[in-house]
């Protein structure tokens, strides 16, 4: 009996399992592999050892690459931070509360081509955002916001802060919801304020989703790609090209596959850390009040 189920409960797992071994697995441990070859397609892969690596620690490219890719990082807390609010603001049992939630959710099924287009266009030098900050005087000529090397990344981060809040705020409002009310209500009769009961009871009881949104996102913004292929194409200057796109434009443009893989491993390497840090910190606490 236990063994039919056994063998029933592999029946079901397998057509996940080997999508899981065809599109992860092997992918990951075939570019692991090839990292340490030089292979162009055109001739056969040369094993070259630790060479990609050791390249990867003199090229300047690279190195301005990964520091984009961890500047990039920036936005999560304000992402996070602004999610959580609009998430309580939302939560809020008011008429057409609904048709506000949807407007904030709007960015999150766009396709991110087209809001990235959209943006491109709004924050163009002729664009829609420059032409609202002068007529309202608040600038006196033409912002640049693409085409300047000191803050076109910050830029395309915008992007990714607008398209991405919405969708972390239906995470937050789904964490809020299962707060029991009981917690709140012995709070107001005890003379809590709404910021005592914001810091001491909500923040604490959303830790798990909140460690969960951070690890998501920070992944998320080391991979970011699709903004900077559309809006900047990695310039001016570099400017704008993080870990994904640096490897990208190995892979596919100079088709240097062995770089690329030993860039990718790099990245991995970074997200592996990145997860580990993230867990350890909501693991002893984080920010939960005493």
């Amino acid at each position: 009996m236990k063994k039919n189920e056994t063998i029933r409960a592999y029946a079901f797992l397998f057509p996940a399992l080997a999508l899981l071994a065809v599109f992860t697995f092997y992918p990951i441990f075939f570019g692991t592999a090839l990292s340490f070859f030089h292979y162009n397609v055109v001739t056969p892969p040369h094993f070259v050892g630790l060479k990609n690596f050791l390249q990867i620690l003199q090229d300047p490219k690279a190195e301005l690459a990964l520091e984009n890719s961890l500047i990039y990082l920036l936005v999560v807390p304000f992402l996070q931070l602004s999610s959580i609010i609009l998430a309580v603001l939302v939560n809020q049992d008011l008429k057409g509360i609904h048709f506000f939630r949807a407007c904030f959710y709007v960015p999150v099924i766009t396709s991110i081509v087209v809001v990235a287009l959209a943006w491109k266009w709004i924050l163009a030098g002729n664009g829609l955002l420059n032409a609202l900050f002068l007529s309202l005087h608040l600038i006196s000529h033409k912002i640049q916001w693409l085409t300047n090397p000191h803050i076109a990344l910050y830029s395309v981060m915008l992007v990714t802060f607008w398209k991405g809040v919405g969708y972390y705020m239906v995470l937050y409002l789904a964490g809020l919801q299962g707060i029991d009310p009981q917690y709140e209500e012995a709070a107001k009769m005890d003379g809590a304020g709404p910021v005592k009961i914001f810091t001491k009871i909500t923040l604490p009881l959303l830790k798990p989703m909140i460690a969960f949104c951070t690890l998501i996102s920070s992944i998320a913004a080391l991979k970011v790609f699709a903004e900077v292929y559309v809006m900047t194409g990695g310039g001016p200057l570099f400017s704008t090209t993080t870990m994904v796109y640096e490897i990208y434009d190995q892979f596919m443009k100079r088709l240097n596959l062995g770089y690329a893989s030993a860039l990718g491993v790099i990245l991995a390497c970074a997200v592996g850390l990145l997860s580990f840090v993230n867990y350890k910190f909501f693991r002893r606490g984080g920010f939960e009040a005493d």
